[in-house]
């Protein structure tokens, strides 16, 4: 299979999941202590990932939590980030400037930062006052921070039979739906190579996927135009733009909001002849309970779509580690 390595991929997440044991004693720490508030904050792709951390425990959870886009937390502020607030933030670079102020500006209005940073003698390592480094798997760290969280509130009772199956099955679930995507992944990237704008719709915890798919993907590393919008907005403006032959991709996750997204998979039909639907539940999760799957079903599209980006980087020959312009020069 095309860039794809089964071992990597088994380690990854089995590693991710090992750093529990050392999240739970953070998390821990901090609710023994107390604290006022958690800020999810990102930029760019993490800026997706506090987003489905958001949707995650607004389903869930009564606890005082937020997301702030790092940019614009620079400029205007949050009069909630102050003494006992927690922001949790993850980097690969530990280097990006968004972030870096707009952890520092945090740190000055007296929060405390959980940073997920891949390299330790960063920046943001640094900035850090509780650090993990463990590389990928931004999301699965996030909800188990978030998870975590709530299990010491009293709202997740089923937390620890939920990680018992994670850490039993997760990585080799997620390996074997990646392998089933394959062929999905190459028809996609056949039907699409030379689009010239491709509109991603979805909702729940796959609109952070929506989200970054279209930009930090599609539009960063394949330079094709993208759209994302939410599935619950899509008949209020975008659906008039879509025809016969408008390119349309709906993601379908399996939490409390996958109805949104299933509304616009059985309207499509009616009018487009170009559309994919990507749905989670059209994958065997062995050994998950049914009742779990809507908590992962963001994990399975990430590595359904990974099919398709190794795909269309092979038939467009444009490697995706190449950039224009991100930091490539000054902005």
């Amino acid at each position: 299979m095309l860039k794809f390595d089964e071992k990597n991929e088994l380690n990854s997440v089995n590693g991710a999941l090992a750093i529990r044991l050392e999240l739970e004693k953070i998390v821990d720490e901090i609710c023994n202590e107390g604290y006022k508030n958690i800020c999810w904050l990102g930029i760019g792709g993490t800026y997706a990932s506090c987003l489905q951390a958001e949707v995650h425990m607004k389903e869930y959870s009564a606890l005082n939590f937020f997301v702030e886009n790092a940019a614009e937390y620079i400029h205007t502020g949050n009069k909630k980030v102050g003494k006992g607030t927690i922001v949790i933030i993850s980097s690969v670079t530990g280097s990006t400037s968004e972030m870096v102020d707009g952890v520092i500006k945090a740190k000055n209005a007296g929060a405390k930062v959980i940073g997920f940073v891949d390299y330790p003698d960063t920046k943001l390592a640094k900035l850090s006052d509780y650090l993990i480094s463990y590389p990928k798997n931004e999301q699965l760290k996030f909800f188990m921070t978030a998870d975590r969280f709530m299990y010491n509130a009293g709202e997740f009772d089923e937390y620890y039979e939920l990680y018992h199956e994670l850490d039993e099955h997760l990585a080799q679930c997620l390996v074997q739906v990646e392998k089933s995507a394959d062929e999905l992944g190459e028809l996609i990237a056949k039907k699409h190579m030379n689009d010239k704008i491709h509109y991603f719709v979805g909702a729940g915890n796959q609109y952070g996927a929506t989200y970054s798919y279209a930009m930090c993907y599609w539009e960063e590393q394949h330079w094709i135009r993208t759209k994302s919008i939410h599935s619950a907005e899509f008949f209020h403006g975008m659906f008039e733009i879509i025809d016969r032959d408008t390119a349309v991709t709906v993601f379908i996750g399996e939490d409390s909001q996958r109805k949104l997204s299933e509304r616009v998979a059985n309207f499509l039909p009616r009018i487009c002849a170009n559309y994919n639907i990507i749905d989670t539940k059209d994958y065997e999760l062995k050994g998950i309970s049914e009742k779990f799957r809507g908590h992962l079903s963001h994990l399975l599209m990430r590595v359904i779509t990974s099919r398709i980006d190794v795909h269309l980087e092979k038939l467009n020959c444009h490697p995706m580690e190449i950039r224009r312009y991100y930091r490539q020069l000054d902005y």
